[in-house]
């Protein structure tokens, strides 16, 4: 190394979230329904915000070169969609009544979200794997958990509970406050894709800082309704939970891998686009399909549990691959031997 090392910049985001939570339980009030925040109104300009800003953050030319691995493609969006839905419905037919209520709910909206973008191309990138892939599979993801995330809701809530969830309203709701902002900001990219190049530290700090807002109104109801005293003793469980369901939905798309026979860069852009849930997107979403609800704080538990915990995995992964020197067929596995085979 010729020069100092470059010093790590802060993330700041995770600490966020434990401040957001603790400022909801000290002074639940200005951000619960009726506070002076006016949360049924914040919540939409927030969600409007973060969209808008995706969408002038978002290259098409980006999309364009990674649009032809379609078996990859194919592979995410069905981890995404069936494959985690349907492994979260057998860990809680396994939990049977130690889970109930709203952290049931929650646990599932986990496995209907999409998955990530920033941290699955950053992670790719990271792991020398597919970027241009794991760009454009991480964008349609974002673009299909429009509707198939509360059409999944919609089913689950209406078998478990009879409850159901007013469809065709979730859905003009999230058409109107995300993928509008979405595409006005995609179109706004011939004035302001300079400025958003320039401008990405700023850009990211306000995405930031939103979705930690959205939070912190999240959780002021429920603590103010007192809800958590039920459910205190339930993160320990989601922890358990979150970890198996990651090991198992990275452990089967490796699988798939091989049997497609992927190459190695390949590989690594469906091991961490195929296994990550969106926080940033998660939170938003919630929002509208579950706004009025005072259990939203339990709902969101189960993503912002998983978060940060896929993130560290990932990053340990992405770190680990990024060191190989020659151009192997395969991925080293996470026990740090081999490839990413079943087998290991």
């Amino acid at each position: 190394m010729t020069g100092p090392a470059k010093r790590k910049r802060f993330d700041w985001f995770l600490p966020g979230m434990v401040v957001a939570v603790a400022l909801a339980v000290a002074f639940p009030d200005p951000g619960a329904d009726g506070g002076w925040m006016h949360p049924e109104l914040l919540t939409k300009a927030g969600v409007a915000l973060i969209f808008f800003l995706h969408g002038v953050a978002l290259s098409f030319d980006a999309l364009k070169a990674g649009a032809s691995r379609w078996r990859l493609h194919l592979l995410v969006q069905l981890a995404t969609f069936l494959l985690f839905p349907a492994l979260g419905l057998v860990l809680l037919t396994l939990a049977g009544g130690a889970v109930t209520g709203p952290l049931r709910t929650g646990f599932f909206y986990l496995c209907a979200l999409p998955s990530t973008v920033s941290s699955s191309v950053a992670m790719t990138s990271a792991a020398r794997g597919n970027v241009p892939a794991a760009v454009f599979n991480a964008t349609l993801s974002s673009l299909i958990g429009v509707v198939a995330t509360p059409a999944l809701m919609a089913w689950f809530l209406g078998t478990s509970t009879g409850r159901g969830l007013p469809l065709g309203a979730v859905l003009l709701d999230l058409l109107l406050w995300l993928v509008l902002p979405l595409v006005v900001g995609q179109l706004s990219r011939r004035w302001l894709a300079g400025w958003a190049s320039r401008n990405k530290a700023t850009i990211d700090a306000v995405d930031k800082g939103t979705i930690l807002l959205l939070v912190y109104t999240s959780f002021c109801d429920s603590v103010k309704l007192h809800i958590w005293g039920d459910h205190l003793g339930d993160a320990a469980w989601t922890l358990v939970g979150t970890l198996v369901l990651f090991g198992l939905v990275m452990g089967l798309v490796r699988s798939a891998c091989d049997l497609l026979g992927f190459s190695t860069e390949d590989r690594i852009a469906a091991v961490f686009c195929g296994s990550k849930k969106t926080l940033a997107s998660g939170v938003p979403m919630a929002s509208i399909m579950f706004g009025d609800s005072p259990e939203l704080g339990v709902i969101l538990l189960p993503i912002m549990i998983y978060h940060p915990m896929q993130l560290v995995i990932c990053g340990v992964l992405a770190g680990r691959w990024g060191k190989r020197t020659t151009a192997p067929t395969e991925v080293p596995s996470p026990a740090g031997r081999g490839s990413p085979r079943s087998g290991g």
